[in-house]
């Protein structure tokens, strides 16, 4: 297959933006990214990469910019079909839709069904990697996983495990938690470009027993990812104080059975005490943002101001989250920024939804910037996909003035062109 040079506008990462600020990203308006065997090979302007790859098939995006895929770094694709579902806070979310729903995953080719039309719709937005929670059948991992496999996307998920809390459709044991995620773990983690989570739901739906035996099965696969919820609601960490009266906090019902460290993926996290941070800022673990979920259900106003301390994610958080469009996402990432009195610039947001993603998910060696090396994950975007966006665009500056009302009004119109590996996709 030949190379292929890919021509547009293009951001490079020169650095993070956290500490270089916008001047972390570069932009330029004729810039090309060269494509071999789903890698990318070389970056630069435009004319220079034409004349030094003069056999390489040329694709064109005009005045579109190039940028990573998008990194979902915290979803639920059993979730797909109740998102958007009216006027619950998380427990009875979970009672009311949730629940019935994922019961359904017992049926194979219901899980199929699902795990295809929510790749459809990820794609279709611009991402390209997702970390997901699956339900407790391991059909519903078998499901995601081969469906990724077969669109050759970059993937991650784990059996949610719960053994109380939940109907008794829903429900494992401890042992069958560790049994089940064991054999998943050697079926699926490292084939292709796909990687086993261990996944307790949470601890309110996970007894200490089946707490430590993912405790004792992390231990024993430490290049897994681990990833839950933590602190997302008040009345939920109420219900957590009941459960485990002698935990110090809720991070402390994760610590005490071996799920706390380097490799663990917290969700939410938006009410965390002092100590909590510490410890996690100490042990190195990652938080992930979700933005939307949270206003949606009503869980508070995350402050991304943790993101000093460690390594934060962005993500949809569908179904719980009302949108499937990382482009929304980094809105209302802003708009909560904005309530707490601290304004991210455009190039923060992008670089969340993509780097900052890829390194809460321990891949940003491989996938979420346009660098030499990295996997060919990429996503075009048309800055002027709508009337108003274009009005707005057509008066910018700069890269940040133009790029940002389609960050902030911008849903699936803006997507001109997603790449998997290199391949072009939709």
């Amino acid at each position: 297959m030949p190379d292929r040079l890919i021509l547009g506008q293009c951001l490079f990462y020169d650095a993070d933006p956290r500490q270089a600020g916008p001047d972390g990203l570069r932009h330029t308006s004729r810039g090309a990214v060269l494509v071999r065997a789903g890698q990318i090979i070389e970056t630069g302007e435009a004319d220079a990469l034409r004349a030094a790859h003069p056999q390489a098939e040329i694709t064109d995006h005009g005045d579109a910019l190039i940028v990573p895929g998008f990194v979902d770094a915290h979803a639920h694709y059993p979730q797909t079909a109740i998102i958007a579902s009216w006027g619950k806070r998380l427990i009875d979310w979970l009672n009311t839709y949730t629940f019935p729903e994922e019961m359904r995953f017992d049926d194979d080719a219901y899980a199929a069904e699902i795990a295809s039309l929510y790749f459809d719709l990820i794609l279709a937005n611009g991402t390209t990697t997702v970390a997901s929670y699956a339900t407790i059948h391991p059909a519903s991992v078998d499901a995601f996983f081969a469906e990724a496999k077969a669109r050759n996307l970059r993937a991650l998920a784990g059996k949610t495990c719960m053994d109380r809390n939940a109907p008794k459709g829903l429900r494992d044991t401890a042992q069958s938690a560790y049994d089940d995620s064991k054999d998943l773990v050697a079926k699926w983690h490292g084939i292709g470009r796909l990687s086993y989570i261990i996944t307790p739901r949470f601890s309110p739906t996970s007894t200490p027993d089946q707490l430590s035996a993912l405790g004792a099965l992390w231990a024993e696969h430490p290049d897994c990812l681990m990833q839950t919820h933590l602190s997302e609601q008040v009345d939920e960490i109420a219900w957590v104080r009941d459960l485990f009266p002698d935990a110090r906090d809720y991070l402390d019902t994760y610590e005490a059975h071996g799920l706390l460290g380097a490799n663990g993926v917290f969700g939410h996290a938006i009410h965390l005490e002092p100590r909590e941070v510490d410890r996690l800022a100490e042990v190195g673990a990652a938080l992930v943002h979700c933005p939307t979920s949270n206003t949606f259900i009503g869980s508070g106003l995350f402050d991304m101001k943790l993101a000093d301390r460690m390594r934060v994610g962005l993500a949809t958080d569908t179904g719980g989250g009302s949108s499937f469009s990382m482009l929304r996402t980094m809105a209302a990432a802003y708009e909560i920024a904005q309530l707490r009195g601290h304004a991210l610039h455009p190039a923060e947001l992008l670089w969340r939804a993509t780097a900052g993603s890829a390194e809460a998910l321990r891949l940003d060696d491989r996938i979420g910037s346009l660098k030499p090396g990295m996997e060919a994950d990429l996503c075009v975007l048309d800055l002027a996909s709508t009337p108003a966006i274009a009005q707005r665009a057509a008066r910018a500056d700069d890269i940040w003035e133009a790029l940002f009302p389609t960050i902030m009004m911008g849903d699936d119109r803006a997507i001109a062109q997603v790449y998997v590996a290199g391949d072009p996709r939709g």
